[in-house]
């Protein structure tokens, strides 16, 4: 016996059943494939995660590296100051047995003094190489006034607008100082060729104290002694000479 009404509904609901399975189907395959690209996600994200990690390590090791270059370049540094400070030494005690011997033989001027002069003055007027120095060393003069008086110089150089009076002592006292001042009063009467010159004084030693170094500071005065370039300045830092 044909029921309409029921085999409507018993075909419906079998259209229904196929419709629920084939989304579970459907569902099934979704899911399985969401499972493997997951699996492949994770995956990836291992590889990435490793490929992290060795560029973290490789960072790491630049890293050290980097702190390694700079750990040899401070040894390095250190080596090549121990070096120049031993270098500069080494200057220094040769110069001075070279000033030694020249006292011996009186010739600390010619051999000491005289190479240093010019480098000194244009040093300390910043006379432009360009103008050139001249020079004397051991100079007698005769005083154009009165040709009775004569006066001899240790050494004498010029430079631009500044004239440069140097007197070398084999050791140092206050008294010296006093004598350049008054020998650079009376120059002009000597030298009258270089009456508008600026004129400084210097006094060269082997070997001189702080004191004195104070005092020929307070008068003007540059004080050299043996250093690493023959003579070299000893007045302090910022030191300026009196012009007369």
């Amino acid at each position: 016996m044909n029921i309409p009404l029921m085999d409507k509904r018993v075909k419906s609901l079998e259209e229904m059943m196929a419709d629920l399975m084939a989304t579970v189907e459907n569902t099934s395959r979704i899911a399985a494939q969401t499972s493997i690209e997951m699996r492949e996600f994770k995956e990836e994200m291992k590889d990435f995660k490793d490929e992290m990690s060795g560029f973290k390590d490789g960072v790491e090791s630049f890293k050290d590296g980097v702190e390694s270059f700079k750990d040899e370049m401070r040894i390095f540094k250190d080596e090549m100051r121990i070096f120049r400070d031993e270098t500069r030494s080494e200057h220094r005690n040769l110069n001075k047995q070279l000033g030694e011997i020249a006292n011996k033989q009186g010739r600390m001027t010619e051999d000491l003094v005289a190479p240093s002069i010019c480098r000194i003055l244009q040093e300390v007027v910043d006379c432009p190489p360009s103008y050139g120095c001249g020079l004397v060393v051991r100079i007698r003069k005769v005083n154009p006034k009165d040709r009775s008086r004569t006066r001899e110089f240790d050494a004498i150089a010029e430079c631009g607008d500044y004239l440069l009076v140097n007197e070398t002592k084999s050791s140092l006292a206050p008294v010296d100082i006093d004598k350049l001042v008054d020998t650079i009063a009376i120059v002009r009467e000597y030298f009258p060729e270089y009456k508008d010159r600026k004129i400084i004084g210097s006094l060269a030693t082997l070997y001189v104290n702080e004191s004195l170094v104070k005092y020929a500071s307070r008068k003007g005065i540059i004080v050299l002694a043996v250093g690493e370039e023959l003579m070299d300045i000893v007045n302090e830092p910022g030191f300026k000479p009196a012009e007369f």
